[in-house]
């Protein structure tokens, strides 16, 4: 049981930032992977970053506990050109290419998403996993757990 635990997650969305794909109350089911095992399309956990940290600020000593998570899409990779016309915040930023330890993400929900497009890259070591499936109870989304 503790090597699914540390493979896998069972995670549950809050707020309408991924809508229509994941709603609020949806549960999945993350497996956590390398972060250079990331592909642009896939659904991650990242670590919501402080609005006072600078762009990738890594937080690992934070108690994973009490850190908050963002459910949100990949745009771009380390190596990939930067989004600049999709993602306002990064449209000064000095470099082609997103930086390495680096990733930019989005929500499917447009301007209802606090992602990139409002703080610009986020730290690649901040992904907890990729969402795999959502996960279902007798044919419907489980209620969010109180």
């Amino acid at each position: 049981m503790s090597l699914a635990r540390r493979r896998y997650a069972l995670v549950t969305v809050t707020g309408r930032s991924m809508e229509p794909t994941y709603r609020d109350g949806d549960r999945v089911l993350v497996k956590r992977r390398a972060p250079h095992s990331l592909r642009i399309g896939e659904v991650v956990v990242i670590q919501e970053p402080a609005r006072d940290d600078g762009p990738a600020a890594a937080q690992h000593d934070v108690d994973p506990l009490a850190r908050r998570w963002m459910i949100k899409r990949v745009l771009a990779l380390p190596g990939d050109p930067v989004p600049r016309r999709e993602v306002p915040a990064l449209t000064t930023v000095p470099e082609e290419v997103v930086p390495p330890d680096c990733i930019v993400v989005v929500g499917d929900a447009g301007r209802r998403s606090y992602d990139s497009k409002q703080a610009g890259y986020f730290a690649l070591g901040r992904v907890l996993g990729v969402v795999i499936r959502p996960v279902l109870t007798r044919g419907v989304a489980a209620a969010p757990e109180r």
